[in-house]
């Protein structure tokens, strides 16, 4: 039996990315009171440490959502600061729920799919899932950690390994706007050099699935929302789950779904070399669109969660409309 959801205070860490701004929307339309946590624009600084025990204390619902986006170049300096920006916004978020008289019941904080090796043979569960190497799965290792760390026996704690989230505006504006230009083939792996200091970086990426086969987890924004009802209402639910919906793509069918949903027929596709040079011009990493990631929802499917977008070409469809 589900209980209804709380209508107690939630406190929300990262509250101007995609995510935030969606949820702000979604609670204050619930008539919740929302206090936000930023660096910028928000109730509270991530330097009032005091401000934050305040409100966490009494809250019913935690959300950290805060660090700094993987959509760089991976320099050494970027790669500190992805580090610092997710487990100082969530030891923050830790001790406030340490210290408190009266704990959160949940806390539910981000943490990526990415977490999971590059899989073509055979999907990534949480039951299953084999962790990957390298300097992203690292982050995210740590990031769980830093989660999972303090002993708060009165709060129940998720991790959200999150995929890749589809919605109105964020990552599908830039591909539509290519895909009209004729830009919108699947993107192809193969071969390119690798510096030594990058392989020691952990930010290398070796040539993978061939012919844009790599697959493509992925979620929409309203099923993002819905999830953390979900878990809201459903006090059993705590570790990690998989935030992703229930039907993979892989890049080919994805590029293709965007290309459908601005009526262009066909699209250039682009050789890993071509891919790099780009990534360079716009600052930011191949990776993020050649490592084949496969994940499956297990956790959420076998509690009853109900997909509002469970398939691609409408997912899709429905973040351009908006």
């Amino acid at each position: 039996m589900t209980n209804p959801i709380h209508p107690g205070r939630v406190v929300l860490g990262g509250s101007t990315g995609f995510i935030g701004q969606r949820l702000v929307e979604h609670y204050t339309l619930l008539g919740r009171e929302v206090v936000t946590i930023s660096r910028r624009n928000a109730d509270l600084s991530w330097h009032d440490q005091e401000g934050i025990n305040q409100a966490v204390d009494g809250a019913a619902l935690v959300i950290g959502l805060a660090g700094k986006s993987v959509n760089c170049r991976y320099s050494e300096a970027n790669r500190a600061e992805i580090f610092r920006s997710r487990l100082d916004t969530t030891a923050a978020l830790s001790t406030a729920i340490r210290d408190a008289k009266n704990p959160p019941p949940l806390w539910i904080n981000s943490s990526t799919a990415t977490i999971y090796r590059h899989a073509e043979d055979r999907p990534m569960t949480e039951s299953t899932g084999e962790i990957g190497t390298g300097f992203s799965v690292e982050v995210a290792k740590a990031w769980e950690r830093a989660l999972f760390a303090d002993d708060l026996p009165h709060t129940r704690r998720v991790a959200l390994r999150t995929a890749i989230v589809l919605g109105h505006g964020g990552v599908l504006t830039p591909l539509f706007r290519l895909a009209r230009l004729g830009l919108g083939g699947p993107q192809y792996d193969g071969w390119w050099p690798v510096s030594r200091k990058r392989r020691q970086a952990g930010t290398a990426h070796d040539p993978g699935a061939r012919r844009g086969r790599q697959k493509f987890s992925w979620i929409h924004l309203d099923d993002v929302v819905g999830i953390i009802d979900f878990l809201e209402k459903e006090p059993a639910w705590e570790g990690t789950i998989n935030a992703v919906a229930p039907n993979p793509s892989d890049n080919v069918g994805f590029m293709a779904a965007v290309r459908r949903a601005v009526g262009m027929p066909w699209g250039l596709t682009m050789p890993r070399w071509m891919l790099e040079i780009g990534a360079i011009g716009i600052r930011t990493e191949t990776e993020l669109i050649l490592k084949s990631r496969w994940v499956i929802p297990e956790t959420l499917t076998d509690a009853g969660y109900v997909f509002r977008h469970p398939h691609l070409n409408e997912a899709v469809q429905r973040s351009l409309r908006g």
